[in-house]
């Protein structure tokens, strides 16, 4: 079985609610901009605990990727994102939007933030194909999180 990135729009739908097929990846999307909502409205110590699931979730993201999809050629281009963080942006871009459109807000304001999301959403539809194609690698960020490494013996 071929291991695939879902489409932009599956990504988009969960960014907003809908997750329409068992993929880890769109489950990190639903629960990213869960998060991001969440941290709309928290106060501060709320806001740590949130970034915190945040980097866990993009952590997740970043190694399963790094476990299912194809290695890239040797000599494909380096993108200057992981798929985590890409998400994790989308999410964000995603839950700015939405909020955008029940706030009282200049329409220049307003169009700049749906452009903002639509250009990225289209960057993760080029980068999720050329990963796929394995013309392009993502940098190796994965490093254990800080929890693995108090339990590790020494």
């Amino acid at each position: 079985m071929t291991t695939y990135l879902p489409s932009k729009d599956l990504l988009l739908e969960a960014c907003a609610g809908r997750v329409a097929l068992p993929h880890p990846l769109l489950e990190a999307a639903y629960e990213l901009a869960s998060l991001f909502e969440a941290r709309q409205s928290a106060d501060p110590a709320e806001v740590i605990e949130i970034d915190c699931a945040r980097a866990k979730l993009v952590h997740e993201v970043d190694c399963w990727i790094a476990r299912e999809l194809p290695r890239p050629y040797a000599a494909a281009a380096l993108h200057t994102e992981t798929v985590g963080m890409v998400v994790d942006r989308l999410a964000q871009f995603s839950v700015a939007a939405r909020t955008a459109l029940g706030a009282p807000a200049r329409e220049c304001s307003l169009h700049y933030t749906w452009k903002r999301l639509a250009e990225l959403s289209l960057a993760y539809a080029d980068l999720s194909h050329d990963l796929n194609l394995r013309t392009r690698r993502i940098p190796d960020y994965i490093a254990p999180l800080l929890e693995d490494l108090q339990h590790q013996q020494f």
